[in-house]
């Protein structure tokens, strides 16, 4: 049975939380490690970021749009059971909805009253300085090794 790190287990599990909300499958295809244990890894890190209450599900935009839609033709008795089966309370489905459909009808009040040229080259800008600071990081990493392998040969050599 594979170990793994505390620090590869909370890359993983953020993968899976907000913002990215990577689907489990495919994080469990990419990472080699089963589905199974992602959603394991993440009940653990919910439970222990609500202080150990019992983990509620995330629920994606995309997952609460579809939950609206799912929901719709249903009735009262249907929705609260649809409800309970997925921990859902009906009045956040009821808010889902209601902020999907004021999503819809006013595009400036969602947020995209701002141009796309601007934001496609908010974007290019944001892309930038994070690869610049990919590869200061990565320089900086490899510096750190780099010293720690002269010290330790330095070290061995000193003793002898």
């Amino acid at each position: 049975m594979a170990r793994y790190g505390k620090q590869y287990k909370d890359r993983v599990v953020a993968r899976l939380l907000p913002p990215e909300s990577a689907p489990v499958d495919r994080v469990s295809s990419e990472v080699g490690v089963s589905a199974a244990t992602l959603e394991r890894w993440l009940a653990e890190a919910l439970e222990a970021a609500s202080g150990g209450e019992p983990a509620r599900r995330v629920w994606t935009a995309a997952a609460r749009l579809e939950a609206v839609i799912a929901t719709a033709g249903l009735d009262e008795t249907a929705k609260s059971g649809w409800c309970r089966a997925q921990g859902v309370y009906p009045q956040e489905l009821s808010q889902w909805g209601a902020s999907a459909l004021s999503a819809l009808g006013d595009p400036k009040a969602a947020g995209e009253g701002v141009s796309s040229g601007a934001q496609r080259r908010r974007v290019k800008e944001l892309e930038r300085e994070l690869r610049r600071k990919d590869r200061a990081l990565a320089e900086a990493a490899a510096l750190l090794v780099l010293s720690k392998k002269l010290s330790a040969i330095f070290q061995e050599d000193g003793d002898e």
